[in-house]
């Protein structure tokens, strides 16, 4: 072998390990950054049960999303006071949760959650949703700026 291919050689061999490592870095924060997103929105699912408020550190300023009803909402202002008397949801549940990135700032959470909400004449009624939530990184800070919820029929049990 002559000396240039062996130096090519060597220089790819070494591009391909440098690489590989840095796509294992990739991953790992990736995969942390992933179980993150996912308890934050256990953490929002679970404020209709009256979980800890959670909204205006998840919201981007410039939030924007769609409720089942079409109906579109911005960002929350503050937070509810808590009304011991307020008929608050109960058993609400992340049921699933699927992380996508697109590229190294955005990623979109794909999800389903339920609920059971009180109705009128001491009545329950399970709910259920899937949502699509886009997830955005601004200086070094993941937020979300949009959301899409839809509901569905609950599964049978």
């Amino acid at each position: 072998m002559n000396a240039h291919l062996i130096i090519s050689l060597a220089v790819v061999s070494l591009s391909v390990c440098a690489c590989s490592t840095f796509s294992a870095d990739l991953t790992v924060k990736r995969r942390a950054t992933s179980e993150w997103m996912v308890e934050q929105e256990k953490a929002w699912a679970e404020m209709a049960c009256g979980g800890k408020w959670v909204a205006n550190e998840l919201f981007a300023d410039d939030f924007q999303g769609t409720s089942p009803n079409g109906g579109r909402y911005g960002r929350p202002t503050g937070q509810p006071t808590y009304d011991q008397n307020t008929k608050w949801s109960t058993d609400c549940r992340l049921d699933e949760a699927d992380v996508r990135y697109f590229g190294a700032g955005a990623a979109v959470v794909y999800g389903k959650e339920s609920k059971t909400v009180p109705l009128a004449g001491g009545k329950q009624e399970r709910r259920c949703l899937v949502w699509t939530d886009t997830w955005l990184q601004r200086k070094g800070k993941w937020q979300i700026i949009a959301v899409q919820d839809s509901r569905i029929d609950c599964p049978a049990k």
